[in-house]
């Protein structure tokens, strides 16, 4: 039963990965925004200058001013973009966000099941390491086929 219950850990929280991943996919694939929406965009005025590098000599001021910078840059694009562009922006980045989040949470309870599995058959760290990769590398790949897989069936007809 431990064996079991070990398994079922490890591969249930790998398909929790999974499954928040493809479906932020599916997800942020149909949100109504495109390229071509911002492209174009030019702020009508301008963030200011970028603060110098010198700056980051001193971290903590170097980090306040960079990050403040990219606010009133952000702010300035946001303002230049026509509103229905923005409501499909500020939608899509609050999906992705939250699918982050989840997806996220999944990946270290993975982590836990994973080192759970490792520890209880006694195998090396290393496998530990393998494992995570190539769990992740399944996980984010079967995302990948299966968009390409559909796009490739919508294209056709």
């Amino acid at each position: 039963m431990h064996e079991l219950i070990l398994w079922s850990g490890f591969f249930g929280a790998w398909l929790l990965v999974a499954g928040p991943l493809y479906q932020a996919a599916l997800e942020l694939g149909e949100e109504n925004i495109s390229r071509q929406d911002m492209a174009g965009v030019q702020p009508a005025s301008p963030a200011g200058r970028r603060p110098s590098g010198w700056w980051w000599l001193i971290p903590p001021v170097g980090y306040w001013k960079q990050r403040r910078y990219a606010q009133e840059e952000r702010k300035a694009m946001m303002a230049a973009l026509p509103h229905d562009v923005m409501a499909n922006w500020v939608s899509f980045m609050n999906k992705a966000t939250a699918w982050f989040y989840v997806a996220s949470g999944a990946y270290l309870i993975a982590l836990k099941e994973t080192y759970e599995l490792i520890e209880g058959h006694e195998w090396p760290t290393w496998v530990f390491w393998v494992l995570v990769v190539v769990m992740a590398g399944i996980a984010t790949g079967n995302t990948a086929v299966r968009m390409s897989r559909a796009h490739e069936l919508v294209e056709h007809e």
